[in-house]
């Protein structure tokens, strides 16, 4: 690293990198921070660089793991980092892309450090190498701070207080992407963790007064899908819009983050076209995923679960609950626009479906909708695709249709919505039909795959339950959609 721009095959080499692993303290005041942290590096593109990557700096990660219980230097990194993070916002403000470009740098080779420790050893163990120090002849020990629990405070400040602008978008991303490296623990456990130190962290302590803030920056980051600004509005260089080295590395840390908490299916197809687009909405969402599916405090309830069971819609001007600390707002018809329009990825399906399980007012609101087509359209179409698609991504589309159709008022109402041309239905050309009979044939497509292909209990007996909960409300059905159900059954 250093000044000059360095390419993935230097950096075995590179003397900055060897100092920072190698037997020498490196004093928190020292100027090679300053040397370190000056440089630009040209992001991977494919798995193949992001492979090269990790096996050109897992040398250098090696010695920083064998040598740091004698230096310190990843606290001292840390805690250089940590003193940078502190003027942010000013720098923010006053355009000081030198400041932000380095306070960036500083966390990327953080989480770059913290992906291999995480997956080499116990959180006890790490917990040791955050407080390592320099011990010189004749000191005495003393209490260290905690440096996991400032570290995770200062990132989630860091997303919740730094103004998303074109020089603080890298710098967010890369919290983001820092939290979800933290809780990336999980993939190295078979059983689930329920006295995960992390875990505590986050739902204890200093970190638990930003929980609804988090939370709510996280659904705003999905809503607004921010694109990656151009390469030349970056605070250092950057060639695609990928959003980060660490972007790379950890999107497939966060994907088989969402694997381990979701339904246990095998993972989508990955699809860098969506991540691209606005890699900071696709990483906060699956942050978000993660924080409200992490396992209960034997003595509280996970904050971020409850944050997303009790928000509200910024007209509802009804008081919070005093038993919800961590209730807020936000815009609903802001929020349902970007559920409908982000539907092509089983993240923002698994978020939809939460949603309408687990959040009272939005699910009250989504039914209340005139359009609800704009939603349910997308759902018929992942069933539709059922081969395409990965298993749980159509359990979740499934189980949706089968809330929504609890509901004797949305049964009534999809009779009533006339939807023209369905290019995507290929059986037959449908150029009038109503959504309640599109949804009919949807469901009985999906019924008559799973018989033939897949032979699912589970499935075939949503599938029955859905059309059960509409058929007292069936009315005016198209001709082709009757002709199926007397066909099926």
């Amino acid at each position: 690293m250093g000044a000059n721009s360095s390419s993935i095959s230097e950096l075995p080499e590179n003397e900055y990198l060897k100092k920072l692993s190698g037997a020498e303290p490196i004093s928190e005041n020292d100027p090679f921070w300053n040397q370190l942290l000056s440089f630009s590096f040209t992001t991977p593109t494919n798995s193949t660089e992001l492979k090269l990557l990790e096996e050109a700096t897992i040398s250098v990660c090696k010695s920083l793991v064998e040598k740091n219980p004698r230096t310190g230097n990843l606290g001292s990194l840390i805690k250089v980092f940590l003193s940078r993070t502190k003027e942010l916002k000013i720098s923010a403000e006053c355009q000081n892309h030198l400041f932000i470009w380095q306070a960036h740098n500083a966390l990327f080779i953080i989480c770059c450090l913290l992906k291999v420790f995480i997956s080499r050893m116990s959180e006890e163990e790490l917990q040791l190498h955050f407080t390592y120090e320099e011990k010189t002849p004749g000191s005495y020990g003393t209490e260290c701070e905690d440096l996991i629990e400032e570290l995770l405070c200062c990132l989630i400040q860091l997303i919740v207080e730094i103004p998303l602008l074109d020089i603080t978008y890298s710098i967010s991303l890369e919290a983001v992407t820092a939290l979800v490296v933290f809780l990336s623990c999980q993939l190295f456990h078979k059983e689930i963790l329920r006295e995960s130190l992390i875990h505590k962290y986050l739902m204890h302590g200093r970190c638990l007064p930003y929980t609804s803030r988090l939370v709510k920056t996280l659904l705003y980051n999905f809503i607004r899908q921010e694109r990656s600004p151009p390469p030349g509005t970056h605070v250092f260089q950057q060639q695609t819009d990928g959003g980060g080295l660490l972007y790379g590395i950890a999107s497939g840390v966060a994907t088989g983050l969402r694997t381990v908490f979701t339904l246990g299916g095998v993972g989508s197809k990955p699809t860098p076209q969506l991540e691209q687009c606005s890699p900071l909405a696709h990483q906060s969402l699956l942050l978000l995923l993660v924080l409200a599916n992490l396992t209960d405090a034997p003595d509280t309830p996970n904050p971020y679960r409850q944050a997303i069971m009790s928000f509200k819609n910024t007209q509802d001007s009804s008081a919070f609950s005093s038993s919800n600390p961590h209730a807020f707002q936000i815009n609903f018809n802001s929020l349902y626009t970007a559920l409908c329009e982000q539907q092509r990825s089983d993240q923002a399906t698994l978020l939809l479906y939460m949603l309408l399980h687990q959040n009272g007012n939005v699910r009250t609101y989504v039914l209340a909708r005139t359009d609800i087509e704009n939603l349910v359209l997308p759902i018929l179409e992942i069933l539709y695709h059922v081969e395409e698609r990965n298993s749980h991504h159509v359990y979740m589309a499934l189980i949706i249709l089968l809330i929504l159709t609890e509901d004797d008022g949305f049964n009534r109402s999809i009779h009533e919505v006339i939807l023209k041309n369905i290019t995507w239905y290929a059986e037959r050309v449908l150029t009038e039909i109503s959504l309640g009979s599109l949804l009919i044939l949807v469901v009985i497509r999906t019924i008559q795959y799973n018989m033939t292909r897949t032979r699912d209990k589970y499935l075939h007996t949503n599938c029955l339950a859905a059309l059960a909960n509409m058929s007292a409300q069936f009315r005016s059905l198209h001709q082709y959609a009757a002709q199926r159900i007397i066909r099926t059954f």
